[in-house]
């Protein structure tokens, strides 16, 4: 699908739109003096993030160690601070 070019003013202009526009997969490409300047289109999906927790369970389980030291004893001095 070729890409909307569509100057500043009118972004502004018709904003609500060219948001319209990206939640329906299309992507616009903002100009400013005929330069493009900024690209408005739909967000890509993200993998849901882990938990803090659930992070340093995972680290734990796998006995991180770091030149000898182990990570528990790193996660305890970055406490002290």
């Amino acid at each position: 699908m070729a890409k909307k070019i569509i100057g500043a003013f009118e972004a502004k202009t018709h904003f609500s739109a060219l948001i319209n526009a990206a939640e329906n997969g299309e992507t616009v490409v903002v100009t400013k003096r005929g330069k493009p300047v900024a690209q408005i289109g739909p967000v890509a999906e993200s993998k849901p993030s882990l938990s803090p927790a659930d992070a340093m369970r995972g680290l734990f389980s796998i006995n991180a160690h770091l030149r000898g030291t182990k990570l528990r004893a790193l996660v305890e001095e970055g406490r002290r601070f």
